[in-house]
C-alpha cells in the first residue's frame, strides 16, 4: 500500500477525480491510501489567510509558509513518504520517476497556487520540485492529479494484469503499437491481415516493428542534442 497525503487549498477537487476507475477500485481496497487535507485548516488567523504580498513588489499573491509546514510536519506523523511540490522548474515526471515514487511507502504533495509558495518551504521541508510539462496551470492540483494517476497504477496490485504494465508506453525502449478491436471492417476501413492470421510469432514481430516507429515528439528531439 501507499499513502498519498495532498496539501491544497481545494481538497474537494481530489474526491470525483479518484472515486473512479483503477485508481478508484484500489481505494476501495486499501491498496492506496489517498488524503487531501484543507490547508486553510493550518492558518492562524480568523480569515484563514494562506497568501499575502510578495517581499520587493510585483502582482499577485504568494503562500506563506507558516500554514504549508505546519500542514506537512502534521501529515508527516503518518506518512514517511518525501514532500513533492509541483512546480514548473522541477524535474519531469516520466515513466521512471514515477516508477521510483511508487516505491516510496507514501508522499506528501503541495500544490502551490498564485504566484508560487514562499520558497523557505522547500528548503524547510527538503522537498522534491517536480513538473509535469513547460506550461502554466492554475496550481498545482491537476498537476498533483496527473502525478498520483501515473504513480498510483504502478503499485504492486493496482493495475489488474502486471503484463499490461509492462507493455505500456514508456516502460520499454519504445511506444505502444497500434491496437485494434471487433469489427474487423469498419466504412472501408480493415484491421492489418496478420492481427488476424492467429500466427502469433508474426503478431509479435508486427508490433514490435509498429512500435519501433513510433516516438513522442520530445524525445525525437533529445536524440538530436
Amino acid at each position: 500500500m501507499i499513502k498519498i497525503d495532498v496539501v491544497t487549498i481545494f481538497p474537494a477537487m481530489f474526491g470525483p477525480v479518484f472515486e473512479q476507475g483503477v485508481v478508484g477500485r484500489a481505494i476501495e481496497r486499501g491498496g492506496i491510501a489517498l488524503h487531501a487535507h484543507d490547508l486553510r485548516d493550518y492558518t492562524h488567523d480568523r480569515h484563514r489567510q494562506v497568501d499575502d504580498m510578495p517581499f520587493g513588489g510585483g502582482p499577485g499573491m504568494v503562500m506563506k509558509p507558516e500554514p504549508v509546514i505546519e500542514a506537512v510536519e502534521a501529515v508527516r506523523a503518518e506518512n514517511p513518504g518525501p514532500v513533492i511540490l509541483m512546480e514548473p522548474w522541477g524535474e519531469r515526471l516520466d515513466q521512471p520517476l514515477a516508477a521510483s515514487l511508487a516505491a516510496e511507502p507514501g508522499l506528501i504533495i503541495v500544490c502551490g497556487r498564485y504566484e508560487g509558495i514562499d520558497d523557505r518551504v522547500r528548503s524547510a521541508l527538503d522537498a522534491r520540485e517536480i513538473s509535469i510539462g513547460d506550461y502554466v496551470l492554475s496550481g498545482g492540483e491537476i498537476p498533483a492529479m496527473v502525478l498520483i494517476d501515473a504513480v498510483s497504477r504502478l503499485v504492486p496490485g493496482v493495475v489488474g494484469d502486471p503484463e499490461s504494465l509492462a507493455q505500456d508506453s514508456f516502460s520499454g525502449e519504445h511506444l505502444g503499437w497500434p491496437q485494434f478491436t471487433r469489427p474487423a471492417e469498419y466504412r472501408g476501413m480493415a484491421v492489418p491481415d496478420v492481427l488476424l492470421s492467429g500466427d502469433h510469432a508474426r503478431i509479435r514481430q508486427w508490433r514490435r516493428q509498429q512500435a519501433a516507429q513510433r516516438r513522442a515528439p520530445h524525445i525525437k528531439e533529445l536524440k538530436k542534442t
